[in-house]
């Protein structure tokens, strides 16, 4: 018998305010062809004024516990990815635990840019497997509209605002469930290709978004594919054994590549990006919800989460859902 996270529920939260490209096009110089050749996005959803990454995450988090048919209160840590909190401190965590009602146990952000939710996700399955805590609250949101030059039409047509969440159970199971294994990696040489230009310590100001695209596409391809095939090789198990890829949604020409270069059908890729744009740390369990609640996501299927994000940071989990 080992001591597995099990997944019990998802859910997910997109602001109403959807913006098409066509919309975008009326005040950025660039064009829904443009976009859509380029990238695979038609909409995204940006979150109002006033309208906070603790808002969304609450929300997407009691769709989770709602779907997982907890109660609140059995909820001992609460493990969010995001990099727009809400303040520069407190962390968003604490605050969508207040907002919840939960006064025990522990809440903490974790910083890993459009790997948040995979570095999240290991976070709170290595809390519990070591028997600190028994359910956990993932979760992944973001308000990066907010971090957007939108002069920048190579960055700011990109991006969109969301959370998405999920609910982890510490079982002792004799089976190959839930969480089977992570996979986190980073490297710090290449920070500068994707990065946001201020911060509290360099600027005094929150700064923007600056990316150079040729060079990210390059590496994300490269180290998502060596970052599943070092799942799938941890676990003794082969591409021909994933039911689902659920990926960082950054661009569906990072997917597509990925799914080549590890010879997966384009079928099995859960794709949002189309609809959701790029949303850092919360496109995975986005995208994750979405297939599990229109059916695609069955339980027993094996699914291969993975994304890359500034820092770089990259990373993987496997999953028996």
């Amino acid at each position: 018998m080992a001591l597995r996270s099990k997944i019990l529920g998802c859910g997910s939260y997109l602001p109403e305010n959807c913006v098409t490209n066509g919309e975008l096009a009326k005040t950025v110089d660039t064009s829904d062809d443009w976009i859509v050749a380029r990238t695979g996005i038609k909409q995204r959803h940006l979150a109002q004024e006033g309208e906070l990454t603790s808002d969304l995450a609450r929300k997407a988090a009691l769709k989770a516990i709602e779907h997982a048919g907890i109660d609140i209160q059995e909820i001992d840590l609460i493990i969010l990815g995001t990099t727009t909190p809400d303040n520069t401190f407190p962390s968003t965590a604490t605050k969508v635990q207040a907002q919840l009602g939960l006064t025990h146990g522990f809440a903490m952000d974790v910083q890993a840019v459009c790997s948040g939710f995979m570095y999240a996700l290991a976070t709170a399955d290595n809390f519990l497997k070591a028997g600190q805590g028994k359910t956990a609250l993932v979760i992944g949101a973001e308000t990066f509209s907010r971090l957007l030059d939108w002069e920048d039409r190579t960055t700011c047509v990109l991006f969109g605002d969301g959370a998405g969440a999920v609910i982890l159970r510490a079982e002792e199971s004799d089976e190959s469930v839930g969480i089977l294994s992570t996979h986190l990696h980073s490297d710090g040489r290449h920070q500068d290709i994707l990065i946001v230009d201020g911060g509290p310590s360099l600027t005094q100001t929150t700064g923007h978004v600056r990316m150079a695209g040729k060079e990210v596409f390059r590496h994300a391809v490269v180290n998502l594919a060596e970052v599943v095939k070092e799942a799938l090789e941890a676990n003794g198990l082969s591409s021909d054994d994933i039911d689902w890829i659920v990926p960082h949604q950054a661009n569906k020409r990072i997917l597509d590549g990925t799914a080549k270069k590890l010879k997966i059908s384009a079928d099995k890729v859960v794709v949002t990006v189309d609809k959701h744009a790029n949303t850092s740390a919360a496109s995975i369990p986005l995208a994750l919800d979405a297939a599990v609640q229109d059916g695609r996501i069955k339980r027993g299927d094996l699914l291969i989460l993975e994304a890359m994000g500034g820092g770089l940071t990259w990373g993987s989990a496997l999953v028996r859902w």
